[in-house]
């Protein structure tokens, strides 16, 4: 920076051309008013700094002769260099860079002639919408806090609920147009040392991408395997989920303007858990844990175990059942797959239009739309009523898993399935679900294997996998501090 205000203020109106929302207001102090100096703020990030100000000249003069009339340059270069009392704290900045930084961040700049450094102050004003429920993972019983997009507040509600020293949080800047804010946190002496290295190490590939404006951007650039269709990582909106995954030995990965949270690692069996799994009865957990099993199973499987019962293994199919069905398809100018792949394409048209669409039509549109659309191809002759059942219960089960990204995996995984099935009935599908086990047993999430507990086998984990044990059981009570 340049010791000339006229030079700053002239550099500032360069670099800012055409910016309408930065605002310079230049204004005199001192003996006779011979000082100059300006504050710099974007009218759009920052309140207006009048009154902080105000509190400087009143710190820096003597009130008995009046408001800041004696103060000089020299008087508020000594100020801030002895750290003197005011109502914000600033920070001096001396580089461009910095300066450039923190004003596009809300923060309101004070350059002083004759003086080569600006004062930046903590003007933000930017509005964020409450704290509410979340949409995504809605729950019966338990907390209902969401995260918002103001990544300080969200690290303040989970310290609310991890109130130790051990909670750690560490924050960097991706750099780039975005500049973007990245935050992430665990739980010393709880996370594995070697897995948080791991995470550290692939984080640092994310500083000076730039244009990092989510949470999901970051996971391509992280994971094991970005062309596996099974998520890696797991995402949530709730600061309770964060902090049980904390307690658990995970790390959480907050970036600001994103209400999501990205759990690491993300192994398969937790993306078939809820937060409220924890907070019903044990028994009751463990019915609702074997339904999403059972839902795991329909999603991936139904379509293709029909296709291959119903064109290689009839013989299975009860005589009267088989009666109903093939007369049924009487007329259906479409073998089994090619029925189902279209009519599961068109539910998969019906699910993206019930989401994209406004709320207040998007659930009409998508429960009409499947009766309406369903009924007329039974009419039309282009599917059967036991394809249509089908199809319909695999959207059911795909809808009951907790995970949205785990129910996409699965639509993905639908087809080649069937496919298998149609070509070779039943051994089609056994060599898929063949395919499907060996890449998840070779498949890692920051390097710890995805099937963990089971493969590799750690049986003090296997209590909360396919059931959950009693919560006494699972609560982790911290170690007492060592004597000196």
């Amino acid at each position: 920076m340049s010791k000339s205000l006229t030079a700053n203020l002239d550099r500032l109106r360069r670099v800012y051309k055409q910016c309408g929302d930065l605002e310079i207001k230049e204004w005199r102090y001192g003996p006779d008013l011979k000082h100059r100096a300006a504050s710099v703020r974007f009218s759009t990030l920052a309140d207006n700094d009048t009154n902080y100000m105000k509190s400087v000249l009143q710190d820096l003069s003597n009130h008995t002769i009046g408001p800041g009339l004696e103060v000089t340059p020299e008087m508020i270069r000594l100020f801030f260099d002895a750290q003197g009392v005011s109502a914000e704290s600033a920070s001096k900045e001396s580089e461009w860079a910095a300066a450039d930084g923190l004003l596009l961040q809300g923060r309101s700049a004070l350059l002083v002639d004759g003086w080569d450094q600006a004062l930046c102050f903590e003007t933000k004003r930017l509005e964020t919408r409450p704290v509410s429920e979340p949409e995504t993972e809605p729950v019966v019983q338990g907390p209902r806090e969401g995260t918002v997009e103001d990544l300080q507040k969200n690290v303040g509600m989970i310290r609310m609920r991890l109130q130790t020293p051990a909670l750690k949080f560490q924050f960097f800047r991706a750099g780039g147009h975005s500049n973007t804010m990245i935050g992430y946190g665990y739980l010393d002496g709880v996370v594995d040392p070697g897995m948080l290295a791991e995470f550290e190490r692939r984080l640092q590939t994310c500083k000076g991408k730039g244009d990092i404006i989510d949470t999901s951007f970051i996971e391509e650039l992280i994971e094991d395997r970005p062309l596996s269709p099974f998520p890696q990582f797991r995402y949530t909106e709730r600061t309770d989920v964060a902090a049980a995954s904390m307690l658990n030995g995970k790390i959480v990965l907050l970036v600001e303007g994103s209400g999501s949270i990205m759990i690491c690692p993300g192994l398969f069996f937790d993306l078939l858990q809820s937060s409220e799994d924890y907070y019903q009865r044990v028994l009751v957990s463990n019915f609702i844990r074997w339904l999403r099993f059972i839902a795991l199973f329909i999603a991936i499987s139904l379509p293709s175990l029909y296709i291959s019962i119903s064109t290689f293994h009839t013989e299975l199919i009860p005589t009267v059942l088989l009666l109903a069905i093939v007369d049924s398809r009487e007329g259906i100018p479409f073998g089994a797959f090619v029925e189902a792949v279209i009519m599961v394409f068109f539910f998969e048209l019906l699910k993206e239009a019930g989401i994209r669409l406004p709320r207040a039509i998007g659930s009409a549109v998508s429960i009409v739309g499947a009766l309406v659309i369903g009924e007329a191809a039974i009419n039309a002759g282009i599917a059967s009523p036991i394809m249509i059942v089908v199809v319909a219960l695999t959207g059911i089960a795909s809808f009951s898993l907790p995970q949205y990204n785990l129910s996409i995996a699965l639509r993905l995984i639908q087809f080649p399935l069937m496919a298998l099935a149609s070509l070779l009935g039943g051994f089609g599908i056994l060599l898929g679900y063949l395919f499907i086990w060996l890449h998840l047993t070779t498949l890692t999430s920051i390097g710890v294997p995805y099937l963990t507990p089971i493969a590799p086998w750690k049986a003090g984990q296997f209590r909360d996998t396919l059931i959950r044990t009693k919560l006494p059981a699972l609560i982790r009570r911290p170690k007492p501090p060592r004597s000196t």
